[in-house]
């Protein structure tokens, strides 16, 4: 399905969501940073997987099983695809992003952070980027240094070049801004971390639905996402690291599954990718995800680019035009995500007469709230695309909020 630009009406029939009425008012969803809808193909997935071959994976050996095993790892092999991994061995089915970043804290982390030395992250980080951190440097007497975040939203690299340090060990930042669709310039602090024996992680779950990722290329240690930001669907997420260190790591989880054999005496443990993955996994969730991989990969990935960067400049031409509107992340290089707060207006009542006209924004903090303070403000309202918006709902979403902003005022 090579749909072009012009041809987003025939994308947007396969996402059944987004064809509801609120009274006079269409659905405008613009909350895709948050979670993305799902299109057909996803959805018919999960109804399959239930109503064809409903059974355990990895154990069983009649033909259900076998067939709900091989389509779950057939998923692993196409996410391996997806992100350009060298091994499938190397991709873990985790719940998300935050259970990817809390494995590595909790396994890698444990057996790798002692006392002073120091973890690096970003001012701009999501919550779940910030805390699993913090956590392992009160636990271990570690150090938590943080990288400032410049006026457009991008790294200060020259700052983070003199944070770098023989004391560095990990350095946990994310790929795109959740909060301002920024996209880091990661190649160079990569470049950088090389210099050292520090390890990287990369929150990824803002980048993955926007432009390819290439986990070799990057050279980065650690990768992650979700399926539900990625047109699939929720409570399933992925794990990317390089295998020699996936392999040095302890279990994060005990149970079923990531064992070799348990006796009284001792146990020993799977191997990879399964010593990660304990008990009954979330077994539709993985196969969706795969169906979701299918769907994105279907789509001509430059020219939805092009289309989510021409949404993006017209609603930050709008948004300009809005008397005490500030945009926030003005970095040239950004996804489609607009942060925008008015000057004596809460973001929330913005959100509210939006939502009674039929538009799905974002309000607050966006698990962001060292951003926020950063910048000096409570929060922002969010706008973010995905494939199926319009030009057509950029400009009534312009509309509406003129109506609320001079309903506010």
């Amino acid at each position: 399905m090579k749909v072009q630009t012009g041809h987003i009406e025939i994308l947007r029939d396969e996402f059944p969501l987004l064809h509801q009425q609120f009274g006079e008012y269409p659905l405008i969803y613009l909350d895709n940073a948050a979670t993305t809808q799902k299109p057909l193909s996803v959805i018919e997935s999960i109804t399959e997987y239930y109503t064809d071959y409903n059974a355990n994976i990895h154990r069983g050996i009649h033909r259900l099983a076998t067939k709900a095993t091989e389509a779950f790892e057939a998923s692993r092999t196409n996410v391996q695809s997806f992100i350009h991994a060298a091994y499938r061995e190397e991709i873990i089915f985790t719940s998300g992003t935050t259970g990817s970043i809390n494995l590595v804290a909790r396994s890698w982390g444990e057996q790798n952070i002692v006392a002073n030395d120091e973890i690096i992250i970003s001012e701009g980080e999501h919550h779940s980027n910030i805390v699993p951190w913090q956590q392992l440097a009160e636990r271990k007497g570690a150090v938590l240094r943080v990288i400032p975040i410049k006026e457009d939203g991008t790294w200060d690299l020259e700052a983070f070049e003199k944070l770098l340090s023989p004391k560095s060990k990990l350095i946990a930042v994310n790929h795109v801004s959740n909060a301002t669709g920024v996209i880091q310039n990661i190649e160079a602090l990569i470049a950088l971390v090389r210099n050292t024996s520090a390890k990287i992680l990369v929150d990824g779950a803002q980048a993955v639905s926007h432009f390819p990722v290439d986990v070799q290329s990057l050279d980065c240690d650690f990768y992650c996402f979700s399926g539900h930001k990625l047109y699939g669907p929720t409570g399933i997420g992925v794990l990317y690291g390089k295998r020699a260190l996936l392999e040095e790591m302890p279990p994060f989880m005990g149970g079923g599954e990531m064992i070799d054999r348990v006796s009284f005496e001792g146990t020993t443990y799977n191997k990879l990718p399964y010593k990660f993955e304990a008990g009954t996994p979330h077994i539709e969730g993985v196969i969706a995800l795969g169906a979701a991989l299918d769907f994105y990969r279907s789509l001509d990935q430059e020219i939805l680019f092009r289309h989510e960067q021409s949404l993006l400049d017209r609603i930050t031409s709008h948004l300009l035009s809005i008397p005490g509107s500030k945009i926030y992340g003005t970095s040239e290089h950004k996804v489609g995500i607009a942060s925008f707060y008015i000057s004596g207006i809460h973001p929330y009542d913005i959100g509210t007469l939006l939502d009674q006209q039929g538009i799905a924004v974002r309000t607050g903090h966006h698990c962001t709230q060292p951003l926020w303070e950063r910048f000096g403000i409570p929060g922002s309202v969010r706008i973010s695309f995905a494939c199926y918006n319009t030009l057509q709902e950029v400009d009534m979403v312009s509309e509406a909020l003129l109506k609320a902003v001079h309903m506010l005022k």
